[in-house]
């Protein structure tokens, strides 16, 4: 199941990055939500081969993710690879400067099956998938203006 937006802001692009890949904030970010969340590596400096175990609670049940960067191509595109238990997860984001100021944010998510149980999932949760796609362009619009806030100088 693929979902995607586009994000438009008030920033220059290499700014946007600078927000979108500030890891970090992104960990603190998580970890006031609830959720756990433990690095795999010992990198300074972000780029292909940061990872991270995450788990949550959702539905009633723990859920454990591992997340690592498959591609950083400053100032353009984060993408990043996901495995739990039931889903392949693929994450990228790409900068697009729309003029010196101002920038897109484009994000794309794919969810796959790993199983037939989360396969029946996936079936179910097409269902509903304009609501899926609404509450998704809703959450990234809140990432953005989260890490935007907090664009290092």
């Amino acid at each position: 199941m693929k979902f995607s937006t586009r994000q438009d802001t008030d920033l220059p692009a290499d700014a946007l990055f600078r927000a979108v890949g500030n890891f970090p904030c992104i960990e603190r970010m998580l970890v006031r939500r609830g959720a756990t969340v433990r690095r795999q590596d010992a990198m300074a400096e972000p780029g292909v081969g940061m990872g991270w175990q995450i788990g949550f609670d959702w539905r009633g049940r723990r859920r454990e993710f591992d997340l690592a960067v498959t591609g950083y191509a400053p100032p353009e595109v984060i993408a990043l690879e996901g495995v739990s238990d039931q889903f392949n997860l693929s994450i990228r984001m790409t900068v697009v400067a729309l003029t010196r100021s101002k920038s897109r944010l484009i994000f794309e998510t794919d969810v796959q099956p790993r199983g037939m149980k989360a396969r029946l999932v996936l079936q179910t949760a097409k269902l509903g998938k304009s609501q899926l796609d609404r509450k998704f362009a809703e959450r990234i619009a809140d990432f953005v203006t989260r890490m935007s806030a907090e664009v290092p100088a």
